[in-house]
């Protein structure tokens, strides 16, 4: 059975299902392919960077949904959105540096410009849930 069978056939988690998670890893393969092609000194500098940076978008958001409070929650999402910006960044760097092409950037461009806003509507909805969670006990006593 190869890997994809077997992640088929295995229950998808809650993280895997959203949205932001599935943009932040299709962005994330995207850049490693594109990195990956790099000669030595630019992946070993703006590559490496590029990389993390996007993979740690995903990364938070998995750690994030796996966390029980709301103040972790939002700590996480905060973190993944920080990595986006990061990853925003160093995708500056290399297209100034001639790394990447116009039509690089034709393809991920689209993937950010989906993902920020959605990142960003899912911390508010955090503190949505936050707010929420707090009236309900308050009006409860």
């Amino acid at each position: 059975m190869s890997f994809v069978e077997v992640e088929n056939s295995m229950e998808k988690t809650n993280f895997e299902n959203l949205r932001i998670y599935q943009l932040s890893e299709e962005l994330a393969d995207k850049i490693w392919k594109i990195v990956g092609e790099w000669n030595n000194f630019s992946r070993d500098t703006v590559g490496k960077q590029i990389a993390r940076s996007a993979d740690s978008i995903g990364a938070n958001i998995a750690e994030e949904t796996g966390r029980y409070t709301f103040t972790e929650n939002r700590r996480f999402a905060y973190i993944a959105r920080g990595s986006l910006y990061e990853t925003k960044h160093w995708l500056r760097r290399a297209f100034k540096r001639n790394l990447l092409s116009k039509e690089q950037i034709g393809e991920i461009k689209p993937l950010i410009d989906e993902l920020a806003p959605k990142l960003n509507a899912y911390i508010n909805s955090i503190t949505r849930s936050k707010d929420k969670s707090n009236e309900s006990r308050t009006t409860n006593k």
